[in-house]
């Protein structure tokens, strides 16, 4: 089936394009559902409510961009409101951590295993890791994230740099990375001499 397909029979309610757009997008969903969640049940969880809403909501679309970008937000937007609703985002957060190690933008890796690196990210606070995931994986501002997350934009730029400086030691303590050398000074001295 086409996606063009797949999105009139879902306006009729046409159950094998209802199950057809589930069987094509929930993977990659569930892989943005299990970026936010605590657990494996809790994005799975997400990813119905989420699916519930794209398809109660399908009328709304109005191939204005990408379809599955238009899935994608619904699903992001259903992680938060699961966060925020189960009272998770408002969990405390460990900051000792985030002033333990200099942060250096070209020491985090983008692609190299990046299996490890989602289950590193899994290990942040929930509050880090959903700024993290929302402002660095999912592209919003962090003017969007304090929105969404009823915070301050300062909070939202503060939590995403402890979660890179948190990220990165977990990172470094698993071997994934390697610790970023000394910083060097303009003059090409080591810091500090």
């Amino acid at each position: 089936m086409t996606e063009d397909a797949i999105l009139q029979g879902c306006l009729q309610n046409n159950t094998t394009a209802q199950r057809e757009l589930y069987q094509r997008y929930s993977p990659k969903m569930l892989s943005v559902c299990y970026r936010f969640a605590h657990n494996r049940e809790d994005a799975e969880d997400m990813l119905q409510e989420g699916f519930i809403k794209v398809f109660s909501q399908i009328h709304t679309f109005q191939n204005k961009g990408a379809f599955e970008g238009w899935i994608r937000r619904i699903i992001v937007h259903t992680c938060i409101n699961h966060l925020k609703k189960n009272k998770k985002f408002n969990e405390s957060v460990d900051i000792i951590h985030a002033t333990t190690i200099q942060v250096r933008e070209e020491s985090v890796p983008s692609i190299v295993q990046a299996k490890q690196v989602v289950e590193c990210i899994r290990l942040l606070p929930i509050g880090y890791r959903t700024v993290l995931n929302l402002y660095a994986v999912e592209g919003y501002s962090h003017k969007e994230i304090a929105e969404m997350l009823d915070i301050e934009e300062s909070t939202s730029r503060s939590q995403y740099t402890r979660a890179r400086q948190m990220l990165e030691d977990i990172l470094v303590k698993k071997k994934i990375i390697q610790k970023p050398k000394e910083k060097i000074s303009w003059l090409g001295m080591a810091a500090g001499q």
